[in-house]
């Protein structure tokens, strides 16, 4: 029976692991597809920016690329039916089944949102696209650990091993949650020329009450907001001084980790991806908005997720 089970943890394991991979490349595809058509890839950005909210047909065809997005998604939703089968068939095993089935319900839940996905200006729709495409990656690495903490992790950490620092990683997950769900709404708003600067937003530092009135979560987009605009301003603000409070707390926590082997690997992963991704945001707006500087970015943010994730679990 143990064999048995050390023989189903590896299938789900390496399944989940290939869905992660997956799920990578989906976000990254779906980045491409995003960022290229509003502009980001055009030469005349950004005039084209506009055109596309404003209803008109970009100037490239992406037909290839939105192929291969919808043959990876749909082979995605394949692989989580049955990483949960594989999870929830007698004898269950918890501990990966629970995010396993979550995983289905998540990709069940974007495929219903590709139905209108097909149209930028609809803010509500792509924000929960790119949250789910990161919470995706996520709940996919979250079945990979599941799988392992059974065996290649069981009583590794011994009495005397340092204890974690579980309330900074907590509270630098909070603050990384925000990051991310604010980024999101930029990348939904089309809020990209709002803040053309860096460290500062054209000349501002702080978010303003009126910014915040000016955001609109489910707003129809009838063009790209100006350069200055208040509501981009105060996201772009926010997401930089909530990205500083994550480096700060996360990284303080990662390298107290450092002293427990158990939890090195991942404390040395979350280090790396937070300076990584530190340095690609910045580089972004220096570079004027590069295409692939701004997909790295997003796509960084999924494996930061990830790693923040491994070292929660260890």
């Amino acid at each position: 029976m143990i064999a048995g089970q050390g023989l189903r943890l590896r299938k789900i394991r390496q399944a989940a692991c290939l869905l992660t991979a997956l799920s990578l490349l989906l976000v990254l595809l779906s980045a491409w597809l995003r960022l290229a058509a509003a502009g980001l890839g055009c030469a005349d950005w950004p005039a084209c920016y506009a055109a596309l909210l404003g209803g008109e047909p970009p100037a490239q065809t992406f037909g290839p690329l939105r192929l291969l997005h919808r043959a990876a998604a749909s082979l995605a939703l394949l692989l989580a039916c049955h990483l949960a089968w594989l999870c929830w068939r007698r004898p269950s095993l918890p501990a990966p089944a629970r995010p396993a089935g979550v995983l289905v319900l998540l990709v069940l839940a974007l495929a219903m949102l590709g139905w209108w996905s097909s149209d930028p200006r609809l803010v509500a729709v792509t924000f929960l696209n790119i949250l789910g495409g990161l919470a995706l990656v996520t709940c996919s690495w979250r079945v990979v650990l599941a799988s392992s903490a059974e065996t290649a992790f069981a009583g590794e950490r011994s009495a005397h091993s340092p204890r974690p620092p579980r309330l900074a990683l907590r509270l630098g997950a909070a603050a990384l949650s925000l990051t991310v769900v604010v980024g999101a709404l930029i990348g939904a708003r089309y809020t990209v020329l709002a803040c053309p600067s860096f460290p500062d937003c054209a000349g501002a530092w702080w978010p303003t009450a009126a910014g915040w009135a000016a955001v609109q979560p489910l707003a129809t987009l009838a063009g790209v907001p100006p350069a200055g605009e208040a509501g981009g301003l105060s996201l772009h603000l926010l997401h930089r001084w909530s990205a500083l409070l994550s480096l700060v707390v996360l990284g303080g926590a990662a390298w107290q980790a450092l002293a427990d082997a158990a939890t090195r690997k991942a404390a040395v992963a979350l280090l790396v991806l937070l300076a990584v991704q530190l340095a690609l945001g910045a580089l972004t707006v220096i570079s004027g908005f590069s295409l692939w500087l701004a997909i790295a970015h997003g796509v960084c943010a999924a494996a930061l997720l990830a790693a923040l994730a491994s070292l929660l679990r260890r």
